[in-house]
């Protein structure tokens, strides 16, 4: 196994595939580095003498400058770099791109949900959600009666354990399920949120386009909705902004509103007997074949370490070029993780107005940050800079590999619904619920998430794939990570190798065949980005 890898030929810094200590001597390219200082495996070491302001390259761009004089062959630390990156103001090119070889994939197929406006879905939910926090409480005793009664009754692991602690060893048995019809083809999912009134209107705008593109996501068979009728989030906007995504929407769904209906018992009863009606209608829907075009991936990190942007965000890279390549979707999210790289970025989009608006939503979105008394710099969680990921640079450069080097189709904000073929970009914070909410309300139909450190989350409508970038992670925690990249590291496969593997599992996931570990741990998280105060 190699020791040491230079991610890319101008970079100045070399990265520690295993742990080191001082004194080692290791053979790099030709040439004999001496370690000034222990480093752990992610982490970097200088390869030539840095004095204090000199650049720091890594994956071929700016991502710090050295506070102080930096032996080659010392470790790099928060101590003696900090954050850098180079100042962007515009378009200055397009960069060329040669699309991959798809000729393995392009017969390819996986079963999915076709709905009638063309889109293919990889689930089949019928969702419960409500248009403000005020209904929180009766949606969470709909779920309750709903899974107790449509959800597969089994012994819980943990509930067992407490009463064997307490002495009670008796079992409460099965209810009988006899006669009761089989729901083999709907999912039935509930979400809560603490918005939709309370905040300044633009935050329940996004509210509604939020929600309205969890509806139109083609995951979702159809809807029961919720609303108390006197907050912000009225009915009639969440109506409109439905149809503005889809002037074509035909799904099936059911609203009600609180303050019409009178007593809770009353509304509940109604809605109980209705949703269970469309449901049974909704059951009725079967999978079938679809070309991989017709998925839309969403591309993620959470947790991530030194090794991320070696392995597991490249390989996600791979799975981009192929699947823009085949016209499908995938899109690109978490805005502060692609700091440094704008012009890159800015370069790769189709034309100049997706390039400024990118450019105008990573500013306004840096500036809020500073004018709250932080900065794009304080990105990198405790862990990231534990794991080697000392800048926001550094990080984000690792980060943006996942969209890999296909031509940027378009630019969207958050809740925009992506409608373009190829790559897209989405104004997401890095906060990975949020995140991963923000992917599938703009239409992701499965979400890829890379980890370093292991991320325990899902979403309600869209299966989330976890891919770990060392096998350390993927053996340590087996229960959350799908698939390991860490064959990249060890050297045993490529990163084309490892994307490809991540393709045939989006391919039985997608068809129902595989289960992601976050859907078999019922990890559905929805946490909705608000970026107003509350009034």
């Amino acid at each position: 196994m190699k020791k040491l890898i230079k991610v890319n030929p101008a970079d100045n810094v070399i990265v520690a595939l295993t742990d080191l200590v001082q004194g080692d001597r290791v053979e790099f390219e030709g040439n004999t580095v001496i370690l000034a200082t222990d480093v752990k495996a992610k982490h970097k070491i200088s390869e030539h003498d840095l004095n204090i302001g000199d650049s720091i390259f890594m994956y071929g761009v700016l991502v710090g400058k050295a506070t102080q004089f930096i032996q080659k062959g010392e470790v790099l630390t928060t101590l003696n770099v900090r954050h850098q990156s180079e100042k962007v103001t515009h378009k200055t090119g397009t960069l060329p791109w040669t699309a991959p070889n798809i000729s393995k994939w392009e017969d390819k197929t996986f079963m999915g949900y076709h709905r009638e406006d063309g889109q293919v879905g990889t689930a089949n939910v019928w969702l419960f959600f409500p248009l403000v926090f005020c209904e929180n409480k009766n949606i969470e005793k709909l779920k309750e009666v709903f899974e107790n009664e449509l959800l597969p009754k089994k012994q819980d692991d943990y509930q067992m354990l407490l009463r064997s602690l307490m002495g009670n060893d008796e079992v409460e048995a099965p209810k009988p399920t006899d006669g009761r019809p089989e729901l083999n083809n709907i999912e039935v999912k509930f979400i809560t949120h603490a918005g939709g009134c309370g905040g300044i209107r633009q935050d329940s705008e996004v509210l509604a386009k939020l929600l309205a593109g969890y509806v139109n996501n083609p995951n979702v068979a159809g809807a029961t909705v919720l609303s108390l009728g006197c907050q912000n989030l009225q009915i009639d906007i969440f109506k409109k902004v439905l149809k503005d995504i889809n002037p074509n929407f035909n799904k099936e769904i059911l609203i009600y509103e609180q303050q019409q209906m009178g007593t809770v018992d009353h509304m509940l009863r109604t809605i109980i007997k209705d949703s269970y009606s469309a449901i049974l209608k909704a059951n009725a829907i079967e999978r079938k074949p679809a070309p991989l075009s017709k998925l839309v991936v969403g591309l993620e990190c959470g947790g991530s370490d030194g090794f991320s942007g070696i392995s597991a965000n490249p390989a996600l890279g791979v799975v981009s070029d192929i699947m823009v390549a085949l016209g499908g979707k995938t899109i690109l999210a978490e805005f502060p993780e692609l700091c440094g790289v704008e012009q890159e970025l800015m370069n790769r989009c189709v034309d100049e107005e997706k390039a400024n608006k990118f450019l105008s939503l990573m500013k306004a979105f840096e500036k809020s940050v500073v004018d709250a008394g932080s900065g794009f710099d304080m990105n990198p969680s405790p862990g990231n800079i534990k794991d080697g990921l000392i800048t926001d640079a550094m990080k984000s450069a690792g980060a943006s590999k996942k969209g890999g080097a296909a031509p940027i189709s378009d630019v969207l904000d958050y809740a925009e619904y992506a409608s373009k073929p190829g790559l897209n970009l989405l104004n997401t914070p890095g906060n990975d619920a949020e995140c991963t909410t923000g992917l599938v309300g703009s239409g992701a139909t499965v979400v890829l998430f890379t980890t370093g450190l292991g991320t325990p989350m899902g979403n309600p409508i869209a299966p989330v794939v976890k891919i770990s970038s060392n096998t350390h992670l993927a053996q340590k925690m087996s229960d959350i990570i799908d698939v390991d990249a860490g064959d990249v590291i060890s050297g045993t496969k490529t990163i084309a190798e490892v994307g490809e593997n991540i393709i045939d599992y989006i391919i039985e996931v997608a068809s129902g065949r595989t289960t992601t570990k976050a859907d078999l741990l019922q990890q559905d998280d929805f946490i909705p980005w608000k970026r107003g105060v509350s009034l």
